[in-house]
């Protein structure tokens, strides 16, 4: 048997800190809180749910984990800002003064940030 096609897609981040984590993909990201017990909080990310595990000695990945596609990344990125979420800056990308990088011969934007845990996260708008 294989997996459905109707199948939902469920992702996963993991944390030292729940309660932090919780807050700020509640709170500063805005998203809805569908379910929470003893092991997980899970997210509502627009129809894709994020379930956020604890684990007490958890090491972040220096590379992207999640990402959104967004309309207006410079509408969103200077929203983030003001919630005091500071974009990453990548030596050498050239990134403008929001964080915001273009790969080279394209009009593709993206913008990374992490989490209260280190998980770097991304927004992308292509154009």
């Amino acid at each position: 048997m294989t997996i459905p096609t109707s199948a939902q897609v469920m992702t996963f981040i993991v944390t030292r800190d729940r309660a932090r984590a919780k807050a700020f993909y509640q709170e500063i990201l805005g998203f809805a809180l569908t379910y929470e017990d003893d092991f997980a909080a899970v997210f509502d990310l627009n129809g894709i749910a994020l379930r956020i595990s604890t684990v007490p000695d958890f090491t972040p990945q220096p590379h992207t984990v999640l990402g959104w596609t967004v309309e207006d990344i410079e509408e969103v990125a200077k929203s983030l800002r003001d919630k005091n979420v500071p974009f990453n800056i990548y030596e050498g990308f050239g990134q403008d003064e929001l964080g915001i990088w273009s790969p080279p011969g394209s009009q593709t934007k993206v913008a990374w940030f992490q989490d209260p845990d280190g998980n770097v996260l991304s927004l992308t708008q292509f154009e």
